[in-house]
């Protein structure tokens, strides 16, 4: 039987990067990016310059120029409640739309999710985790807490090892991105450099502003059905502003435990009030479900433990 012939694929004169960006589909992980996270320019545009690179790594492919899988492996460093994992799970979209990982998804862990607690028993739990997140990203949490150089019986350096070799061998279907505070992060770096060679793209995490978080809390009530009323927006930038200064400030997080809070109060105080409610009363948080919080009486025992 004859063979059928095989043409030969044509090479295209020219690439429009512009029409390459919308038919990828990049663009809508971009705009979910700007819709869905209130601020955080740089980041933004950090993930902007990162896929225009990605689109021109493409082109130069279908044009047959020389090319190389750029190294992808990222750093994301900021405070809690700054949006790296959400972040992390934009990347992995984009990632999978551009071809660069074969399915998108994001595993998320934690040193617990990586290291045992007895000899033999490390390695098999990161090679499962490494498994899991074949294809797609892996975003590790606080990252530093893998190395543990004063203890001498911690299997961490087990797990940093075996992640390192993965990274170099599979960095064309794997995507590891390492998160934490910026300082400890740089120390962990200073202590591991076969990770430092190994990741490109560095993003820093700016806090929010005041003005942001107020806006990010209006967002996360109107998401649920709640607004505040005028005074209980002024209460609420005021909060904000008075739990900044206190200790163990998580930027949304603890903007989305104080609403949680807040809410609690509303619920108490229309049951207390006895009157019948509708749905704007039971939709507004005032003044007085703000005011309410010890972050403005200076007791601090409740909120820290509920911020973090």
């Amino acid at each position: 039987m004859p063979q059928a012939e095989v043409l030969p694929v044509e090479t295209p004169e020219k690439i429009d990067l512009a029409e390459d960006f919308q038919a990828s589909g990049v663009a809508d992980i971009l705009r979910e990016l700007d819709e869905e996270l209130i601020g955080l320019a740089p980041v933004k545009q950090r993930i902007r310059e990162t896929a225009a690179l990605l689109l021109v790594d493409r082109a130069r492919k279908k044009l047959g120029l020389a090319h190389e899988t750029p190294t992808l492996h990222m750093s994301f460093t900021g405070n809690p409640g700054v949006g790296k994992t959400t972040v992390a799970l934009k990347m992995a979209g984009l990632l999978h739309r551009l071809g660069y990982v074969r399915k998108g998804h994001l595993v998320s862990v934690t040193r617990d999710d990586l290291v045992g607690q007895y000899i033999g028993h490390t390695a098999p739990k990161t090679r499962e985790v490494l498994k899991k997140a074949m294809g797609g990203v892996l975003f590790i949490d606080e990252a530093y807490y893998l190395y543990k150089p004063d203890n001498e019986r911690d299997y961490g350096q087990e797990a940093i090892e075996i992640l390192l070799q993965v990274m170099e061998n599979h960095r064309d279907d794997l995507v590891v991105i390492l998160a934490g505070y910026a300082d400890r992060m740089d120390n962990f770096f200073k202590s591991n450099p076969g990770f430092r060679s190994r990741i490109a793209h560095h993003i820093e995490f700016p806090d929010y502003s005041d003005e942001e978080l107020l806006r990010i809390s209006q967002a996360m009530l109107a998401a649920n059905e709640y607004r505040f009323d005028p005074a209980g927006v002024e209460a609420m930038r005021a909060y904000i502003a008075a739990r900044r200064g206190q200790p163990h400030f998580a930027n949304a997080r603890s903007i989305r435990n104080a609403l949680d809070r807040a809410r609690l109060r509303q619920a108490n105080r229309l049951f207390e009030s006895g009157a019948p409610v509708d749905a704007a009363t039971l939709s507004t948080l005032t003044a007085a479900d703000i005011n309410a919080s010890r972050v403005f009486a200076g007791g601090l025992a409740h909120e820290r433990s509920a911020a973090q």
